[in-house]
């Protein structure tokens, strides 16, 4: 499998057939994160199908000292934020947007009430320790490709991050359905096991 640099590359020497495959390849986690934003379906294929238009554009702009993908994303999030400031859809306060639940996406219903529990209190975080949270644990991302899609310093995007997992620590503590998990304390202990439980709510 080439690699995105390679297919970007191709596109710049005119290659349109590259592009596509750069679009069959992130497309689908594209799509999974805008709705994280917009909760809302029809959007968040506008948005996606916008930024795939503008990547291809401005391709001749992409230097490569992010990864294709990071650069991507943040197009994707940009747009993702100026279609809910316009009268499009609406007045939406950008500031407090939330994660859309995976069964808006992928038509999956949740197992349990602990995976409900989870999700909302997810929700009320914070929007950018929410999108930290969303990119690293759900899209599996580094803290260099979050600070590049975020726009903000590594460290920012770190504590962003982390600040997030306190206030889940935190809320998860106080809340006696979750305190009865058998393996609750390890998904605490550790960023692993939280990326754990999170791969097994998607």
């Amino acid at each position: 499998m080439k690699k995105d640099l390679t297919l970007v590359d191709e596109v710049k020497q005119g290659k349109v057939e590259a592009f596509s495959e750069l679009v069959l390849r992130h497309q689908r986690v594209l799509l999974r994160m805008v709705m994280r934003v917009t909760r809302d379906l029809e959007m968040a294929e506008d948005i996606v199908q916008e930024s795939f238009l503008k990547a291809y554009k401005n391709i001749s702009s992409f230097e490569g000292r992010a990864s294709f993908k990071s650069w991507l994303f943040q197009i994707a999030l940009n747009t993702a934020k100026n279609k809910l400031r316009s009268n499009k859809y609406g007045h939406i306060n950008v500031e407090k947007m939330s994660l859309a639940k995976p069964s808006q996406l992928e038509g999956e219903v949740f197992l349990n009430d602990v995976k409900d529990i989870i999700r909302e209190e997810i929700e009320k975080l914070p929007s950018k320790q929410k999108m930290a949270l969303n990119l690293r644990i759900f899209e599996d991302l580094s803290f260099k490709e979050i600070s590049e899609i975020m726009d903000c310093p590594y460290d920012t995007a770190k504590a962003n991050y982390r600040h997030a997992l306190m206030k889940l620590r935190h809320r998860f503590e106080e809340n006696e359905n979750l305190k009865t998990l058998k393996d609750f304390n390890n998904f605490l202990s550790a960023d692993l096991e939280l990326r754990g439980f999170a791969a097994e709510v998607e």
